[in-house]
């Protein structure tokens, strides 16, 4: 079966190398204004053709290119870990003001956590390469998600993600009950660490 993303994966390809390539100048950046790193993990994916066509399905929208490439908007995804807040928010400011990006929506789930106490910063953007697209148009509009957070919170979300699947939990009210203890207590940790972190730059 041919990919999902057809004639335009290369494209895709082109842009997660260009991305790749914009975060390293940032971290080289900050290290150099700084002495510390800007970010502690970089992970930049396209998302795979059997991923893209499962969630195709979830979503309720054909199995095509178009949908792949246009209605949903993550087939490249990048995420961001930082060691504190302040970071995120820095490296968020950062991405918005990219030259050739055009952000399409954001959504600060750190300062407005999600009910279950997922926390992240959302970004999504478009990207204009001067390369054809789905719908025919040069320069073409490609799409990208970014979801940066901090370390506390990236653990967080991964172990929350791997206990939604579980099948026949008893009791899952608790269990969402204390996921979600877990979540504020890590981000009360987040706010007390960048804290500490501003005391020492004081010093």
């Amino acid at each position: 079966m041919e990919s999902i993303y057809g004639e335009y994966e290369p494209v895709l390809i082109r842009i997660k190398e260009e991305v790749e390539k914009r975060f390293n100048e940032y971290q080289e950046k900050v290290l150099q204004e700084t002495g510390e790193k800007g970010f502690e993990h970089l992970s930049v994916r396209i998302k795979t053709d059997e991923s893209m066509r499962e969630k195709c399905r979830r979503k309720g929208v054909p199995e095509t290119t178009e949908s792949a490439l246009v209605t949903l908007k993550d087939a490249i995804g990048v995420r961001v870990v930082c060691s504190f807040v302040d970071d995120v928010f820095k490296a968020a400011e950062y991405i918005k003001n990219m030259e050739g990006c055009e952000v399409i929506e954001e959504k600060d789930y750190i300062r407005h956590a999600k009910p279950n106490g997922y926390r992240s910063y959302h970004i999504i953007l478009a990207v204009h390469p001067n390369s054809k697209d789905v719908l025919g148009n040069v320069p073409g509009t490609y799409y990208i998600e970014l979801q940066l957070r901090t370390i506390a919170m990236d653990t967080w979300a991964a172990l929350e993600h791997k206990m939604k699947y579980k099948k026949d939990i008893p009791n899952q009210n608790i269990l969402v009950s204390e996921l979600k203890r877990v979540a504020d207590e890590l981000a009360s940790c987040d706010l007390s660490m960048q804290t500490i972190r501003e005391l020492i730059d004081t010093l």
